[in-house]
């Protein structure tokens, strides 16, 4: 009898990089494979305070690494180029430790985020298979695989600077174009940041490169043109867990979900609510927050708001005078919501959202319409994606004072609930998201082919 397979994941230690990857993690244990899931210290504390049952699952083991910093925020400046220091060497260490230990198992892979590339070299001196995890679109590798030769032409130096300005960027007419205020590693004009996302980006079309197994958190059907253009890309998604009982916590959250918000969706209109949140990342302005909460207002519509304890610049959130009273119960406000089960409920309408991934691929697979305020980073492609090709959402536009407007978003809103056409395309991706990993779909055979390999 054979040894059984056991499958090391590393995800890069972000909210949006763990959770696609833990998912797939229980996918791939369901299939009775072991899996050993390796987060950072701070990573594995964030999810162990929040998510109490992950310890129950079958098949899968969380451990961590030191990440070489005793600080939390590894993904601040200097924080990636201390783990591509450290970490190698504590990961061997555990690979080590596990294959001396664990007789009737044999290390069938590592699958690590494709912006940990050191990782997938670890894997490689030690001569075990290696797997590029993507979680974020195709199209956006696809472009960070262009780096080389956009720093050859002068299009940005080698620290991805741009050197054109005023100018978008395009790699294939099918694929919608680049802004150049908004590549994959833009971070609000942030130079620091926007260094450590470039560094990432460069690691991740490295890592694609040197991998025969790529895997990606998409489906083909909604970017084939991406898809083409990176060889054995394998899309295994969307990933997605709504239907997971509602007393137990989301895998993979770092903060705690406030389950209260589905009783009140509960009481809600069918598709009536707009749903607000911007992710675990954007800060906004006082001034800011007094126009979406107006917007919010005035369009009369119930809302759901997430409203993070650090999402303004100021120590607390500060509302508009009158703001909570006036609304009353046709709001609800908290701190963090539990995504999938808010997207999936009959009561949701339209989600206002950052166009981050995985928000991305999670409204998409419940038919629900997107407006579009995206910030940083593959938020504005994502966007393009969404109103362009899609058609399945609106952007808000900017006013001169830089400011989304109240009635901007008033009248948004409205449009978004309205507009037929938006509601017949979202109606067809959903049914797009759900046939491809249900039996036979693209992403279902992409899936088995993969376990396939994991156990020979």
């Amino acid at each position: 009898m054979g040894k059984r397979p056991h499958v090391i994941a590393v995800p890069f230690p972000a909210q949006g990089h763990v959770k696609p990857l833990m998912k797939l993690a229980y996918k791939i244990a369901s299939h009775g494979i072991k899996v050993t899931f390796v987060n950072t210290e701070s990573t594995h504390k964030k999810l162990f305070t929040t998510s109490k049952d992950v310890e129950e699952q079958d098949n899968i083991v969380f451990t961590s690494v030191p990440s070489g910093s005793s600080r939390t925020a590894e993904s601040q400046p200097g924080m990636v180029n201390v783990m591509k220091e450290s970490m190698p060497g504590y990961f061997k260490e555990l690979i080590e430790k596990i294959t001396s230990s664990e007789k009737d198992e044999h290390i069938t892979c590592v699958i690590a985020d494709s912006s940990m590339g050191w990782i997938l070299d670890v894997a490689e001196r030690l001569g075990i298979e290696q797997v590029a995890f993507n979680p974020a679109s195709v199209a956006t590798l696809a472009f960070i695989s262009h780096i080389p030769k956009f720093i050859e032409s002068g299009i940005v130096d080698y620290g991805g600077q741009v050197m054109v300005p005023d100018k978008v960027i395009s790699i294939t007419e099918s694929i919608p174009p680049w802004e150049v205020t908004g590549l994959p590693w833009s971070f609000l004009g942030l130079v620091g940041l926007e260094k450590v996302f470039f560094e990432c980006c460069e690691t991740s079309q490295q890592a694609i490169r040197q991998v025969k197994w790529r895997i990606s958190n998409t489906f083909y059907e909604i970017e084939p043109a991406a898809c083409d253009l990176i060889p054995g890309i394998l899309p295994i998604g969307p990933l997605i867990d709504a239907d997971a009982p509602r007393t137990s916590a989301t895998a993979g959250s770092f903060m705690l979900e406030d389950l209260s918000c589905l009783n009140w969706l509960d009481k809600q209109s069918s598709e009536s609510v707009v749903y607000v949140s911007f992710g675990s990342v954007a800060v906004m302005s006082k001034q800011q927050i007094n126009e979406l909460a107006f917007g919010l207002e005035i369009s009369g519509q119930p809302f759901l708001w997430v409203v993070r304890a650090d999402l303004t610049n100021e120590p607390t959130p500060d509302y508009p005078e009158g703001f909570l009273e006036r609304v009353g119960d046709k709001g609800k406000i908290v701190e963090w919501a539990p995504q999938e089960k808010v997207l999936a409920h009959p009561s949701v309408a339209c989600f206002l959202t950052h166009c981050g991934w995985n928000s991305t691929l999670e409204c998409l697979s419940r038919g629900v319409r997107f407006l579009c305020w995206p910030s940083f980073a593959d938020q504005f492609h994502n966007q393009s994606y969404i109103c362009d090709v899609w058609k399945v959402g609106l952007k808000l536009e900017q006013a001169e004072n830089g400011l989304m407007s109240r009635d901007e978003i008033k009248n948004k809103i409205g449009l978004l609930l309205s507009d037929e056409n938006l509601i017949a395309n979202a109606v067809r991706m959903k049914k797009v998201a759900t046939e491809t990993v249900s039996q036979n779909g693209s992403s279902f055979k992409n899936f088995e082919k993969f376990i396939k390999f994991l156990k020979d």
